[in-house]
Formats: structure tokens, C-alpha cells, sequence
């Protein structure tokens, strides 16, 4: 190779994608979990989720932790290391906090709840001695588990030049890598776990994919629908399927033309397109349909404009997300 070629093989260099590290053939992130479910002593000592007959947390936990490692082809195994049950109602930002009378009274009223519901971060951080848990690698991760109006976000990302994770970060330099926090609900079900986990997902790729323009950004195109793309359909989101034509509208018979198929391939695309409805993601109900979304992340070997084919591995490690 003369001069000239090293040159001009130099200069086609700098315009390369950045070469990224290959993600591990699994993720196994360690969760601690920590639900708060105060007792209502004029409930005889019961806890608030079974005052109000609601969800068991392990068993929700079990059944999502199940969904995820499925659909993922089994790269995804979450393991909940520690669980810890608080007797007590989180506190908001501005340092209120709920009594078991004044909640059960706003929930059978449906009305009164307080303004503003965000539950202080800064406060769970430091109760649970957050950051020095994952700095000394004891987790990974926190999941959340509340009541409705407990003021959690779906998911938020602490760390590090953290970044938008359906909520806004938490930059914080006081802890060596990021983490995730998760907010989940026990008055729900195993649908809405997964819907936090897409859109976690959601941000975390349209993050890592931010700087490809145009056609080539491969994650815009999955997520068309047929209402702003029609005929181009691909995946679609969290709150709409191929064919939806408002948010949550996984139940519509209508058929519309997808290329859904080719995800499943990715990133061997040939058009594989066809017609689809409802009935291909559950008729409408929420778990069906997010594990179906799922199920067509790519989870493929090597790399597309410098971003690893394996999406999974954005969507679950935010120290992947750049």
C-alpha cells in the first residue's frame, strides 16, 4: 500500500461509526427490591394491598422476570438479590406523606389526592444507601414496588451523565457507574411491569440511535405505525400496534400492512410484508401485546452504523447507552 492509500484509508477512518463493545451473551442484573405496603391498624394490623385486595408482589415480580427472559430469547435474567418490605408511605417532594386514613378515603372517594405526587428520589437514595450498593456491586438496579399516587416514575436513570430514561435523570458523579430505578404499581398487573420496560427501552434506543439521520436510523423505522406511515408499518410502540389509530388501541381489527416479520430476521431485511391485525399481538390485552413487541426487538450478533444488533442490551444496561 502506497502513501496516498494510507492516507485516504486514514482519512475514511475519522468518519467511521465508533466501534462498540459487544455485549455479554447475557444480562443478568442484580435487583434489589423494595416494596412499600404500610399496615393499617384500623384494618386490624393488615397491609394496604390486602386491605384493598391487590396484586403479590413476588408473584408479579416472577411472572415478569419470566416475560422478559422469554421474549429475549434468554439473554435477559433478572435476579432479585434482596427484598425489603417498608412499613411506611414514601415521601413526596415537598415532605408530605399519606396516613392509612386519609388514603383509603381518597381511594373510595376516587378524589383528594395530594399536589405534587412525585415521591422524593433524594430520599430513597438515601434510606436505602443506594449509591454505595451499587458502587460495592451488590445490584445493579432498584425496582420500586408502591400503591397507586405513591408518586413513582416508571423508570429513572441515576449516574453518571445519566440520561432520559421516561423521566429526567438523576446526574450524579458520587456513584461509579448508572443504574436504573423502576416504579411499578401492585394494584396492576404483569401488562403495565412490561409497559414501564418498554418504555424504558423506548429511550434508552431512541437515545443510542439519536445521531443517525433519516432512513438509516433503523429504530425510527421500527417503531412506525400505520397511522403516520401508512403501508410502511413496521412494530410500532408501547401505546400503539401496527394498526392503531389512538393511544392503548392494541384491540383494532383493522388489517393493515406490516413489515413486522423482518424484525425477526434483523439485520437480514428481504420485505418480508403482510397484512395484520389484533389478533396477532392478543386481541387487545395489554401483557399479549407487549410481549409480542418485545419478542421482535433485535437480538442479533454484530453491528449496524456502529450500533450493536443485540438491542437488549441498550434496552437493560444504561452504562451501554451512548
Amino acid at each position: 500500500m502506497n502513501a496516498w492509500d494510507q492516507f485516504i484509508g486514514w482519512l475514511q477512518s475519522l468518519f467511521q461509526p465508533t466501534k462498540r463493545e459487544e455485549p455479554a451473551a447475557a444480562l443478568a442484573p442484580h435487583v434489589l427490591l423494595i416494596i412499600f405496603d404500610p399496615v393499617i391498624a384500623s384494618a386490624g394490623g393488615r397491609k394496604l394491598s390486602q386491605v384493598l385486595g391487590w396484586g403479590k408482589v413476588d408473584e408479579l415480580c416472577r411472572q415478569c422476570i419470566a416475560d422478559l427472559h422469554e421474549c429475549s430469547n434468554g439473554i435477559v435474567a433478572f435476579h432479585i438479590v434482596q427484598q425489603i418490605t417498608v412499613d411506611a408511605w414514601p415521601v413526596k417532594e415537598d415532605g408530605f406523606r399519606y396516613d392509612g386514613e386519609t388514603y383509603l378515603r381518597n381511594w373510595r372517594n376516587r378524589s383528594g389526592w395530594h399536589e405534587p405526587d412525585r415521591a422524593d428520589y433524594e430520599a430513597i437514595l438515601a434510606e436505602f444507601d443506594l449509591l454505595k450498593r451499587v458502587n460495592t456491586g451488590q445490584i445493579d438496579e432498584v425496582w420500586l414496588f408502591g400503591f397507586p399516587f405513591a408518586g413513582f416514575f416508571e423508570s429513572r436513570m441515576v449516574g453518571p451523565d445519566a440520561v432520559w430514561c421516561n423521566a429526567p435523570p438523576m446526574v450524579r458523579t458520587d456513584v461509579d457507574r448508572r443504574f436504573v430505578i423502576m416504579g411499578f404499581n401492585y394494584e396492576r398487573g404483569v401488562g403495565e411491569m412490561l409497559e414501564n420496560f418498554g418504555h424504558r427501552a423506548e429511550s434508552h434506543l431512541k437515545y443510542v440511535w439519536r445521531n443517525i439521520q433519516s432512513e438509516e436510523n433503523l429504530w425510527e423505522r421500527f417503531i412506525l405505525y400505520d397511522k403516520i406511515a401508512p403501508g410502511k408499518a413496521q412494530c410500532g410502540w408501547m401505546h400503539y400496534a401496527p394498526n392503531s389509530i389512538k393511544d392503548y388501541d392494541w384491540g383494532n381489527r383493522t388489517k393493515v400492512l406490516s413489515g413486522c416479520d423482518d424484525w425477526l430476521y434483523f439485520p437480514d431485511f428481504r420485505g418480508r410484508v403482510r397484512k395484520v391485525d389484533c389478533f396477532e399481538w392478543g386481541g387487545g390485552e395489554i401483557r399479549a401485546h407487549h410481549t409480542w413487541w418485545f419478542k421482535h426487538l433485535p437480538k442479533a450478533l454484530g453491528q449496524t452504523h456502529g450500533i450493536i444488533n443485540n438491542w437488549w442490551w441498550y434496552a437493560i444496561d444504561p452504562n451501554a447507552v451512548h
